[in-house]
C-alpha cells in the first residue's frame, strides 16, 4: 500500500508546505539526503498552540500538537522529492517547549513518530532525540526537525 492510501485510510490530508518566514528554506537536499527545516503544530489559521507542555499543557494535548507537525513534515518531505514512497525517515530532533520539571518528552514527540511508521511503514522507524527547551519560537509547544534518504 502507498504512503498516499495510508494517509486516505486514516482519514489524514496534508496541509501546505509552511513559507519560510526568515532567511532559510523549508528543505534542502544534498545527495540522497534531505534535511528538513524544524516546523511547529500550524493551525489552519496559521497560528500555533502555545503553552509549557506540563503546566498549560497535557502530555497527551502535545502528543496530538506533535502528530499534527509530523504532518507538516510530511508535507515538506512529499514537496522535497515528489511522493512520500521515495523517502526513509533516518532522523528526528524533537524539542519540548516544557516546564522546568517535565521529564516525558518521548511521549510528546511520540506523536510524530507513531505518524511516520503508520503513514510510512518501516520506512518510517528512525533514530531519534526529544528534548526539552526553556522555549520555542512564537511559544509553540513543540518543534520538529527531521533528515530523511532519498530512495529511486
Amino acid at each position: 500500500m502507498s504512503a498516499e492510501d495510508r494517509l486516505k485510510e486514516l482519514g489524514l490530508t496534508l496541509p501546505d508546505v509552511p513559507t519560510p518566514v526568515a532567511t532559510y528554506v523549508s528543505f534542502k537536499q544534498v545527495g540522497d539526503m534531505v534535511y528538513l527545516s524544524g516546523q511547529g503544530p500550524k493551525r489552519a489559521d496559521g497560528t500555533y498552540p502555545t503553552g509549557k507542555v506540563g503546566t498549560d499543557v497535557t502530555v497527551e494535548q502535545a502528543y496530538e500538537h506533535a502528530r499534527q507537525t509530523g504532518l507538516g513534515l510530511l508535507a515538506a518531505m512529499k514537496k522535497a522529492v515528489g511522493s512520500l514512497d521515495k523517502v526513509e525517515v533516518v532522523k528526528l530532533l524533537g524539542m519540548v517547549n516544557a516546564a522546568p520539571d517535565f521529564s516525558d518528552h518521548p511521549k510528546v514527540i511520540n506523536g510524530c513518530s507513531d505518524l511516520f511508521v503508520a503513514v510510512l511503514g518501516d520506512r518510517g522507524r528512525h533514530a531519534r532525540s526529544a528534548v526539552g527547551m526553556g522555549s520555542l519560537p512564537n511559544r509553540m509547544t513543540v518543534e520538529i526537525e527531521v533528515i530523511v534518504k532519498v530512495h529511486p
